[in-house]
């Protein structure tokens, strides 16, 4: 890995609210240089103070001139925002503010990149196959609320990057295959080093022969929508959670809604852990026979032989649970999944240095910028059942893997404990950062620290899934005080 650090790239803006929540503020305050003259909702603050710590200070700041991403996002730049909009409801039962990317922090960051006079901005994700996108919009009451920017004359259009929908009925090939790029990593991949012959890749409800036909020894295949590759800027903008599979998901995982269909994304590997699986821990025979349903019942198409073949699974598993297994899950939801960082940073490396010809280039092609809304965060069994967390911030960078790094001490986790954070530092072609851990400065509005001297911001360890507890959280010595 070069040593020769970018500083801006290595720099994590952190902005602290000082009541975590989504209201409105007391008093409108002044904001000159938006279309609506004022701020009036704590997100809308919370951004500004982190554009202005962000981008430093400027000449125009408190005049209607005054644009703080202008230095980042020259005008006339094609842009697309990435926000996470998983699911339209909480499997927790715990609302949505602590599931998906609220539409606060969207509406205030869309506000700030139409300053920079664009010349049209997407805001785009392709959620999980039976998430219901319009649904979920019109609880987020966003539908209208992207509806005024169209009636403004602001260049703004919302995409579902999916091209198999569940929702309500299935829908297959609901974009055009033309909008879409085929990326072969080949062995470049990160998947290639455990890849073998034996068609183990597996992914939740869907035919494993599929997956096989897109990754196989030699062969790593990802289906990126083009709007993303066409973008001169992407503006990725998660929420911060926990992830029963990766450990946690923001600025690093939330690529994965780039991708149009599924069978393209490996997130674990059939059997466990002591045989060469990384599934589950150990090698239940129970779960074993278990997957072997789950597999014939995900190769048929919807209907009563399907579900009669996954409720037996489910039969076997609580079995195997009787019988001495750990746990039922069979997907891969612990901390010794081996797989699914590795498909995360294939595809932050596609966005990085793809082209919309499906080609890899040495050179970075467009400009990610991470924006992570942790004013609500979710703890628990993340990303379809979280609890809220009231983190009470904002961070803001240049790089995924430097925000990814001080997101997990300020969760009180040890990124060095989770690998789709530890290894996003790797030296392997086409990297994510050219700079080590060490080199991470965080700006906060009280001077710049390293990630070492922040405090987890709920006081304690956020409440990792249940397949990590105990195996991501810092240890006392480790946790400032």
């Amino acid at each position: 890995m070069s040593q020769n650090t970018d500083p801006a790239a290595a720099t994590v803006t952190l902005t602290r609210l000082v009541e975590s929540g989504y209201s409105l503020l007391s008093e409108p305050i002044p904001a000159i240089e938006l279309p609506g003259g004022t701020i009036v909702n704590t997100a809308q603050k919370a951004t500004r103070d982190l554009l202005r710590l962000w981008c430093g200070p400027s000449t125009t700041d408190g005049t209607p001139d005054w644009n703080p991403l202008g230095g980042l996002i020259q005008a006339g730049s094609r842009i697309v925002i990435k926000p996470n909009w998983v699911l339209h409801e909480n499997q927790s039962g715990a609302g949505l503010e602590c599931l998906v990317t609220h539409p606060d922090v969207l509406c205030a960051v869309l506000d700030y990149v139409l300053l920079t006079r664009p010349a049209g901005v997407i805001v785009g994700d392709a959620p999980v196959q039976s998430c219901d996108l319009p649904r979920l919009l019109a609880d987020l009451r966003l539908d209208t609320r992207l509806e005024e920017y169209a009636r403004r004359g602001d260049p703004v259009a919302w995409r579902d990057f999916r091209r198999t929908i569940l929702a309500r009925e299935k829908r297959e090939h609901c974009a055009p295959a033309e909008r879409y790029v085929l990326f072969d990593l080949g062995r470049e991949s990160l998947l290639e080093p455990i890849t073998t012959g034996q068609e183990r890749f597996r992914v939740t409800m869907y035919d494993p022969d599929l997956l096989a036909q897109r990754h196989a020894p030699g062969r790593h295949q990802y289906l990126i929508a083009a709007e993303l590759l066409e973008a001169d800027v992407v503006v990725n903008l998660p929420k911060l959670k926990t992830h029963k599979k990766a450990g946690v998901t923001g600025a690093l995982k939330n690529l994965v809604g780039i991708n149009g269909n599924k069978e393209f994304l490996p997130h674990h590997r059939r059997g466990g852990g002591a045989r060469g699986g990384d599934c589950y821990v150990g090698g239940s025979w129970w779960k074993e026979r278990a997957e072997d349903l789950l597999d014939a019942a995900n190769r048929r198409a919807v209907g009563g032989a399907q579900a009669r073949l996954s409720r037996a699974a489910e039969v076997l598993t609580s079995l195997g649970l009787w019988m001495g297994a750990e746990d039922q899950d069979l997907e891969g939801s612990w901390f010794g999944n081996d797989t699914v960082w590795r498909m995360c940073l294939d595809l932050q490396r596609i966005l990085r240095y793809g082209t919309a010809r499906g080609t890899i280039e040495s050179r970075p092609q467009r400009q990610v910028l991470s924006i992570t809304d942790a004013i609500v965060a979710g703890e628990g069994e993340g990303p379809l059942a979280n609890v809220p967390a009231p983190a009470g911030f904002l961070t803001a960078a240049a790089n995924p893997a430097a925000a990814e790094w001080v997101h997990c001490h300020l969760m009180g986790f040890n990124p060095e404990l989770i690998p789709l954070v530890r290894e996003s530092f790797g030296a392997f072609s086409y990297p994510i950062a050219n700079f080590p851990p060490s080199s991470i400065a965080v700006r906060t509005a009280a001077g710049t620290v390293t990630p070492d001297a922040l405090a987890p911001v709920l006081g304690r360890p956020f409440t990792a899934p249940s397949g990590w507890l105990g195996h991501c959280e810092l240890t006392p010595a480790g946790m400032p005080g």
